[in-house]
């Protein structure tokens, strides 16, 4: 009867289990279910376009080499490691939680040089020394009936999946520094062969000049002005170097090569990337789940929710139930029926009081409530980069659109007065200064587009496109 009593009691605890600790969901409150995030990020006039971000949208550049410097840091850069370390950890992490709990089964072997106390077996006299042993095996299953261990397993795989997305946003990283990197190679020698076109159009008109003054038709004023500029050209050329090596130590940086192993022709790139489309910019609503550092912030919270109940389960006793099997006696009796013992019945360990166990979900709670107010704060970040960038990339393309009429006007000068020349009606200085405006307007104009492109980079960035890509090629180079 009494067994049949507590069969039942038993039962009706595992019946009544619950689990402690709110359900995750998202708030309603929170700044990713905003309505005006939802909405269309391309606006009339801009020079963009309502279309999906590809996963690969460093591809819309059609530069083979490009791809392959992308390629080569998605299979070898340091940062990319460290995110795969960390994701390791945090699936370990994972399994090592649903592995509490449940089963577990343990076995005891020992010997030992005995002196036993006579009275402990009501004996008045001296228990003789001797050979002692003990072996033992036991198995217990531990109860979750609070779910307890449930919200913890819930946590590690929020935090396992926020581990994942901050490898996706290490992913997006890497991808915008390469083209950045590549870009500022290329930007550099290309500006670089329109300062060395000035250079010598400034070194002839200072010749010129001086040729002049020695024919009486000018005087040592000219000569030095024309000197000083020509020298002013000259210091400029070794910034371009300077911004061209930085680049290419960047890219060997990324890669993890040194820069003599990047692919053939990245130092002597000399054309910028560009995209010969309107740029994709999709939605909010996409963007939003786009977003890897969104998704990782909203997973934090997922995790610190759990932990709410974790640190709630605390208050509950833990409930088990064992069965033992051992034999314990002199080393020679060992396995007699004399020796043999075993048990089985259920097991209750409680902690009362609950030392700073309520202290600690109010901690968990406030921990939560800080996972919220960052991943409000994560949302409105991402529509500002957004905007930020969209407004930025479309000042930029209007002032590289206006410097490139100037160049017109400039190449059309420059064209008129060397016809002029020729026919006599202007002098070969005058042709020579309409050629270097026109020179110097190139110059500004491969600024401006630099400066497009470097903005077009951040834009993609803030997109947050290229993740999807990137695992993929991960796997693939982690396969033999």
């Amino acid at each position: 009867m009494n067994k049949a009593l507590m069969i039942a009691g038993l039962g009706l605890m595992l019946s009544a289990c619950q689990m402690v600790g709110p359900d995750y969901q998202l708030p309603a409150d929170a700044a990713v279910q905003r309505k005006d995030f939802q909405g269309e990020l391309a606006v009339e006039g801009k020079p963009v376009v309502s279309a999906p971000v590809p996963a690969d949208w460093w591809r819309l550049y059609k530069d083979p080499r490009l791809d392959q410097l992308v390629q080569q840091a998605m299979a070898s850069n340091t940062d990319l490691r460290v995110a795969a370390a960390n994701l390791q950890r945090a699936r370990a992490q994972v399994d090592e939680a649903e592995a509490a709990g449940g089963w577990s089964a343990g076995v005891k072997m020992g010997a030992q040089r005995l002196q036993e106390s006579g009275q402990a077996f009501l004996l008045p006299e001296k228990v003789p020394v001797d050979n002692v042993g003990d072996i033992g095996i036991s198995a217990s299953y531990q109860f979750d009936l609070w779910g307890t261990l449930q919200r913890g397993i819930e946590g590690a795989k929020a935090n396992a999946d926020a581990t994942q997305a901050a490898a996706d946003t290490a992913r997006i990283t890497l991808v915008a520094d390469v083209v950045r990197a590549y870009t500022q190679v290329c930007a550099a020698n290309e500006e670089r062969e329109i300062a060395q076109h000035s250079l010598d159009l400034q070194s002839q008109s200072t010749t010129l000049i001086q040729r002049l003054r020695d024919a009486g038709r000018g005087d040592e004023t000219q000569v030095t002005r024309s000197q000083t500029q020509f020298k002013s050209l000259r210091a400029d050329l070794p910034r371009y170097e300077a911004a061209r090596q930085a680049g290419l130590f960047r890219l060997s940086m990324l890669l993890a090569k040194p820069v003599e192993q990047l692919p053939a022709g990245t130092a002597t790139c000399a054309e910028l990337p560009k995209i010969a489309q309107l740029v994709p910019v999709g939605d909010g609503a996409a963007l939003l789940k786009r977003r890897p550092d969104i998704r990782q912030a909203e997973r934090r919270l997922a995790a610190s929710t759990a932990g709410i109940g974790v640190a709630t389960g605390e208050l509950y006793p833990d409930i088990s139930i064992g069965a033992t099997i051992d034999t314990v006696g002199l080393i020679d009796d060992l396995g007699d029926p004399s020796t043999n013992r075993w048990g089985f019945g259920p097991s209750l360990s409680w902690k009362v009081p609950t030392n700073g166990a309520r202290a600690r979900i109010r901690e968990a709670e406030a921990s939560a409530q800080g996972a919220l107010a960052h991943f409000d704060g994560v949302v409105l970040n991402a529509i500002r980069e957004t905007q930020t960038g969209l407004a930025q990339y479309s000042a930029l393309l209007q002032r590289r659109d206006a410097l490139a009429d100037a160049e017109q006007s400039a190449k059309l000068a420059a064209d008129q007065t060397h016809r002029f020349f020729q026919a006599g009606r202007e002098s070969f200085l005058a042709d020579l200064q309409a050629t270097r405006t026109y020179t110097d307007v190139t110059a500004q104009l491969a600024a401006a587009n630099t400066q497009v492109a470097m903005s077009q980079i951040d834009l993609f960035l803030a997109l947050g496109g290229g993740w999807e890509s990137g695992r993929t090629q991960a796997s693939s180079a982690s396969k033999p």
